[in-house]
């Protein structure tokens, strides 16, 4: 019915991390150690217990290898942009749902899937900004192929639906 599409994933916040050492710290990470901050202390809502991790890489000034200690909220506030856009893009497109949807998601909740759904906070952020229940998938990393998977195995039984849906009106 409504749908939204954005290209912000994984690599956008790897890379906002990568330039947030190299801005701050004048250090040059790679894209290995950057997803691992954001695996492993990046969150898009506070943590309740902020944590740090040591970012190691390369020191734009001296050249030589350097290590430095970064907290869960630097690595939050390197996401913030990425994290902002996928907030907006959710409010925007519950903007333009059917009210009868809208109370249909307020029942059952807003379920996120993909590699983004794993990122810490992230169902919390969402919550707090729309107000709605919002989860994690069960297997948020393959249940969007597994479903796609059993819509292939029933489409004699669902085309006679999809094309009814198909029939009604041209979708949004």
């Amino acid at each position: 019915v409504i749908s939204r599409s954005i290209r912000v994933a994984g690599d956008e916040m790897d890379e906002d991390i990568i330039q947030y050492a190299r801005q701050k710290y004048n250090l040059l990470i790679g894209d290995r150690m950057a997803e691992k901050a954001k695996m492993t202390i990046g969150s898009a809502y506070p943590l309740p217990e902020e944590q740090t991790m040591i970012l190691r890489g390369r020191s734009l000034i001296t050249g030589l290898p350097e290590s430095i200690e970064v907290s869960s909220v630097e690595i939050r506030e390197a996401m913030s942009g990425s994290v902002g856009l996928i907030v907006d893009t959710v409010k925007s497109a519950l903007d333009d749902t059917p009210p009868e949807l809208v109370a249909d998601l307020m029942e059952q909740g807003i379920a996120l899937a993909g590699g983004g759904a794993l990122l810490q906070g992230l169902a919390e952020r969402l919550s707090e900004e729309t107000r709605m229940r919002v989860y994690v998938a069960e297997d948020p990393l393959t249940c969007v192929a597994r479903g796609a998977g059993k819509i292939l195995e029933e489409l004699d039984i669902l085309s006679k639906i999809l094309a009814t849906t198909q029939r009604s009106g041209p979708a949004r």
